[in-house]
């Protein structure tokens, strides 16, 4: 119960903090800032064969390839509470260069995508910030985008904070 409780205030900590720069830690256990070269894929494609065109216009969760065989669900962006698509779309099938965090827990290893570039490229990685750039396009800016999301808004309207329609959480 403790190891569990510990691990789920790691990950909402390494979910909220703050991303500077392509390749940076986050002190969670078992990470390690790692730079490599994978094919963008589709994971409903690679996993369960249902492979629409362009990964799924952004509507499936992508992942890298790489070319040992290891297959990384790509889970978050440099934008907090936002996963990369936006960012790795556009590579759909296509070998990139990632940076970031990997981490590495015996029931799923995830990596974090810090920054992208064109493979075998020397140049500087771009910041994984396209979901932001669009949000603020669409929404204006905010420090907090979840906060004053409208879809958000309209979910938590329906179901609740905790997704449970009529569950509230006790004030501690």
């Amino acid at each position: 119960m403790l190891k569990s409780t510990l691990t789920l205030a790691a990950f909402v900590a390494l979910m909220t903090a703050p991303i500077a720069k392509a390749g940076e830690g986050l002190g969670v256990d078992n990470e390690t800032v790692v730079s490599f070269e994978a094919k963008v894929v589709d994971l409903a494609c690679e996993l369960g064969g249902a492979c629409p065109a362009n990964c799924g216009d952004g509507k499936h969760q992508l992942g890298l390839l790489t070319k040992d065989g290891k297959l990384r669900p790509a889970i978050k962006s440099a934008t907090n509470f936002a996963g990369p698509v936006n960012d790795l779309l556009p590579f759909c099938g296509k070998t990139i260069s990632v940076d970031g965090l990997l981490v590495a827990n015996p029931k799923l290893t995830m990596y974090f995508v810090q920054g992208i570039r064109p493979a075998a490229s020397t140049g500087e990685f771009a910041p994984t910030d396209a979901f932001e750039k669009r949000w603020v396009a669409a929404h204006g800016p905010s420090d907090e985008w979840f906060r004053n999301d409208p879809l958000v808004k309209s979910i938590i309207a329906e179901n609740g904070v905790l997704g449970i329609k009529g569950l509230v959480p006790k004030p501690q």
